[in-house]
């Protein structure tokens, strides 16, 4: 069983960290998770990730994806049929229900290519960090400022 922790204390003391807040408070609520379709997250390099999504019997056309704001939203709704009425299932076990996966992306992510092949949707992201909010070295003393870039550790 969840319970709800208090975050107040720490959105006192930090300035600038409400969205990160907002995210632990909205994964701590007891909710109805719903694991369809089920999914990967993997790093693929330093600066980049792929979502895998399993999404059988699903074409292209079927598949919406939306970016914006630090969200990524990939719905999915099966087009009706005409004349599909006439099959008669004894089991059906693959689900074509509709879904909607949504993703928290962090700052300067982005999705970079999507691809749909046997069943699995492959959404590529990368994060590009602007160079004005790249780490600089700073010279001490007198002079002005170097704008050369800090080797990431």
């Amino acid at each position: 069983m969840r319970t709800n922790f208090d975050f107040t204390p720490y959105r006192r003391s930090t300035v600038g960290f409400d969205n990160l807040f907002d995210l632990l408070e909205t994964s701590t609520r007891a909710a109805t998770v719903d694991n369809y379709p089920p999914f990967d997250i993997e790093r693929s390099g330093d600066d980049s990730y792929r979502i895998t999504i399993a999404i059988a019997g699903f074409k292209a056309d079927e598949i919406e994806m939306v970016a914006q704001a630090n969200k990524l939203v990939v719905t999915g709704k099966k087009a009706e049929v005409e004349g599909d009425d006439t099959r008669q299932f004894v089991h059906r076990g693959i689900a074509t229900r509709a879904f909607e996966r949504r993703f928290e992306l962090a700052d300067y992510v982005t999705v970079s290519g999507a691809n749909l092949d046997n069943g699995l949707l492959t959404i590529d992201l990368v994060r590009e960090v602007p160079e004005a909010m790249r780490p600089r070295k700073i010279a001490i003393g007198g002079q002005t400022p170097q704008l050369e870039v800090a080797k990431a550790a």
